[in-house]
């Protein structure tokens, strides 16, 4: 599956995925000699797709509908959780997945004609819960700028999460949104320290930037919360205070945060990534995971899942909850509720009374 860590990606090579019946294994018999080192230059394919909001029914996440204008994410983020999806076009949630992805360019107008529906009823829609809507393809196909047109020519509210800077290319749009009260963005960090982003996080903005976006969207008067995703046991674990008090201090009025979660093929890709740069720890990570999960990798279970349980699980929401008490985060989430009684249908009749 890999030849070594490869530079500006977060994972080593492609594994077969769990929907693969063919099997192809390469063997160097040393017949060919090249040189020249494998191409891994992003390519991206066009897709129209049947419908534009996704619904989801787990307790766990705090929306049911969501927009996702990109398969797969250029950022490389080793942990991700959406690396699996990628099987299901019979890609490699590998390097498939951080260099072989989808742009559904119909987004904008399957959404309109979604809103437009008689038996839609509005609620904050989340853009970017499976992979970052900022991701570094969007400078040129500008999905998520048109979704945000379609919803602030309706007065649609959102939340938008994000760990690209390329969200203050639509400043004047977020700027018009937060005016009506129709939109939060959550930035999302694992790390202050540039190394370790660099080898678990290749392509998404370093954490100087992303501090720099909470603070540019504080002064513009966007809400604006920080998400500490995931937490990773002796990786990552120990920066939550300082996370938590940098994204204070940046202007973040909210905080949250996740247990690191490894479904499907995460968990190889992961593991592979803590042996190649963290070896000597390695084992203990993944005990600690376990100890988090049941005796097991990864526990899909509702109410389990994004936290955990045990002692390490236990200790970090403790840990969590005694900071946003301390730092006084979390204290506005009413003043800043989304409004869904602006929403006006495409199509609407004007009432002129």
């Amino acid at each position: 599956m890999s030849g070594g860590p490869i530079i500006g990606r977060g994972a080593s090579g492609n594994l077969h995925h769990r929907f693969d019946r063919t099997r192809i294994e390469v063997v160097d018999d040393g017949w060919w000699q090249d040189d020249v080192p494998a191409s891994r230059a992003t390519e991206v394919r066009l897709e129209q797709s049947r419908t534009a909001i996704s619904r989801n029914q787990s307790p766990d996440m705090p929306f049911s509908s969501s927009l996702n204008p990109y398969r797969g994410c250029e950022h490389g983020c080793i942990y991700c959780f959406a690396r699996p999806s990628h099987a299901y076009w019979d890609l490699s949630p590998g390097l498939d997945f951080e260099t072989r992805l989808i742009a559904r360019t119909n987004m904008a107008a399957l959404l309109a004609e979604e809103l437009a529906r008689p038996d839609y009823v509005c609620e904050p829609l989340a853009l970017g819960a499976n992979t970052d809507p900022y991701q570094p393809i969007e400078r040129q196909h500008r999905l998520s700028r048109q979704l945000l047109e379609v919803l602030l020519r309706h007065h649609h509210p959102l939340t938008i999460t994000t760990r690209s800077a390329l969200i203050l290319r639509d400043l004047d749009l977020l700027e018009s949104l937060a005016h009506q009260r129709l939109v939060r963005v959550f930035i999302s960090f694992t790390t202050l320290e540039a190394d370790l982003k660099r080898i678990m996080e290749p392509r998404a903005a370093s954490p100087g930037a992303r501090l720099k976006v909470i603070r540019t969207l504080r002064a513009a008067g966007v809400p604006v919360g920080i998400i500490t995703a995931p937490m990773i046991p002796m990786i990552n674990d120990m920066e939550l205070e300082r996370l938590l008090r940098a994204g204070l201090e940046a202007g973040a009025t909210s905080a949250g945060y996740t247990l690191l979660r490894l479904p499907h093929e995460v968990r190889p890709l992961f593991e592979q990534w803590l042996r190649e740069h963290f070896p000597e720890r390695a084992e203990h990570v993944m005990s600690l995971i376990r100890q988090s999960r049941g005796g097991r990798e990864y526990d899909s279970r509702f109410g389990h899942r994004l936290r955990g349980e045990g002692p390490f699980a236990d200790l970090l929401a403790q840990r969590f909850r005694l900071a946003i008490r301390r730092l006084g985060l979390n204290r506005r989430r009413e003043e800043e509720r989304l409004d869904t009684t602006r929403f006006a249908p495409p199509h609407q009749q004007i009432n002129l009374f």
